[in-house]
């Protein structure tokens, strides 16, 4: 049985066992003990933390109800506008960044008195799969610091799994939340594409970027996303979560419920990952579900798809950062093109140079049909092709990741080795799906296993509940013995 650490926490500051005050410096203790070998976060705000405690302990004391997530400390990813509070996106060209405006998920966590706890490291621009892209260095793996947390919201992920923080909110362009989370040994949320606003989301590729929640638990999963699921006015793409709460659907028995395996999900993934997900598949059978194989032929151009979109996306997004409107600026230079040259050469890490010139290319004169368009074509073949399967199964189970976490370095050293690492869960992106990524095995070395469970637009609460039903059959996998434990 996982039980709900919000819930518990909760529980606690409403019965008086600990005051909100005492509670946030137990973490932001964990956090200086524990963040110089993590490297979960690169900014700690533990003067506005303890600043939303005493609000919170003054409320309690009043008498006064609080909710759930009132009071409890928590992070966000870097690239999730804060304002008068530095966000770099963990790039040199943002490193002395500070908003002028909140984004709406934390306009809205912050309504609710949620604490602070700091922002967390990841892949520059969200470009990446191992946090190493950070201008801060990478975040590591709370499970052995020898391995990488994932990426792009590594930072999250090491801060929730090594207990330096209750929850977090990441975002995913391509696997961003759910990879990190199956590295980590946690849950990770990426809910359907306009859901959750991204208004102060700092963009990416704004077609595939979407907010969710990081956590230790999937009933933390659903109180997180119930709280941020709203519609936003502010984005033109935002729908809001559509029906009832989702945690209202948890613990709904799912006998009957029919489970869709895609054949092809399972090739080229590792062994002891298969077996995983192939033991949790089984946990499913007993609990009354309807497993049903299928094929989808169309997964296998999923990842050229997402790279060539994703890549002009960011090709167009990124050029804003020119040395003259904000961030950082070259210091010599003869005239302004060369300045903004020589801002961007050294303001952006490899990586995102390599995205935006891959991007250019795929939208420049003479390649845009032959790349751009026949992705975007493809696209809406394998949106088609999921729409299809949903006819058929409530929801798709697949392994989140091919493998576990690698050993630090290994990104670096053969970055299309690791562009492989996001073939299961970009397809999710591509249709603007809701996907979660729940724990569901140990690897010979202690490395934590995740499976991903894929639903249909919207449908939330349908994976979650599944989520949760086999969460209490098959319990924990991966305590660790990091930050602030229980």
């Amino acid at each position: 049985m996982s039980e709900s650490k919000i819930s518990k926490l909760h529980q606690g500051l409403v019965n008086k066992e600990f005051s909100c005050k005492e509670l946030t410096e137990k973490y932001i203790a964990a956090i200086e003990k524990d963040n110089e070998a993590l490297n979960a976060y690169v900014t700690v705000t533990k003067e506005a933390a303890l600043e939303t405690a005493e609000k919170v302990d003054k409320k309690i004391s009043a008498g006064e109800e609080i909710g759930l997530l009132e009071g409890i400390p928590m992070t966000l990813k870097d690239n999730i506008s804060t304002k008068d509070i530095r966000t770099t996106c963990c790039s040199k060209i943002l490193e002395d960044y500070t908003p002028i405006y909140d984004a709406t998920v934390w306009d809205s966590l912050k309504k609710q008195n949620a604490v602070l706890l700091g922002k967390t490291n990841m892949d520059e621009f969200a470009m990446g799969s191992s946090c190493e892209n950070s201008y801060f260095g990478g975040a590591k793996n709370p499970h052995s610091l020898d391995h990488v947390a994932g990426g792009s919201s590594g930072g999250v992920a090491s801060a929730v799994g090594g207990n330096i923080a209750v929850y977090g909110l990441g975002s995913d362009t391509g696997g961003s939340i759910r990879q990190p989370a199956s590295f980590c040994g946690i849950v990770g949320m990426k809910p359907t594409y306009g859901a959750v606003s991204r208004f102060g989301l700092i963009a990416y590729a704004s077609s595939l970027d979407q907010i969710g929640p990081i956590t230790t638990t999937v009933e933390d999963n659903a109180i997180v996303f119930d709280a941020v699921s709203q519609y936003d006015k502010m984005d033109s793409t935002s729908q809001g979560r559509k029906g009832a709460p989702v945690c209202d659907s948890l613990k709904n028995d799912i006998k009957g419920m029919k489970i869709g395996i895609a054949k092809e999900y399972f090739d080229g993934v590792r062994e002891d990952v298969r077996k995983s997900v192939e033991e949790a598949i089984e946990v499913y059978r007993t609990l009354g579900a309807e497993i049903v194989e299928f094929s989808l032929p169309s997964l296998k151009y999923a990842l050229p798809v997402y790279y060539i979109i994703a890549c002009a996306e960011a090709s167009s997004n990124l050029g804003r950062y020119d040395g003259i409107r904000y961030g950082y600026k070259a210091e010599n230079y003869r005239d302004v093109n060369d300045m903004i040259k020589k801002t961007r050469s050294t303001g952006f890490g490899e990586e995102v140079k390599r995205r935006i010139l891959l991007g250019t290319y795929v939208l420049s004169s003479g390649y845009y049909d032959a790349y751009y368009k026949k992705a975007q074509n493809l696209r809406g073949k394998i949106v088609q092709d999921f729409k299809n399967v949903f006819e058929g199964c409530d929801v798709i189970l697949a392994p989140t990741v091919p493998m576990t976490a690698f050993e630090n370095g290994h990104a670096v050293s053969d970055p299309v080795e690791t562009y492989q690492t996001d073939i299961c869960t970009v397809p999710v992106n591509i249709c603007g799906l809701p996907a979660v990524s729940v724990p569901c095995g140990i690897d010979s070395k202690g490395l934590p296993i995740g499976m991903q469970l894929i639903g249909n637009s919207f449908e939330e609460a349908k994976i979650l509940n599944a989520a949760w039903q086999y969460e209490q059959a098959a319990g924990k996998f991966t305590p660790s013995g990091f930050g602030v434990v229980g």
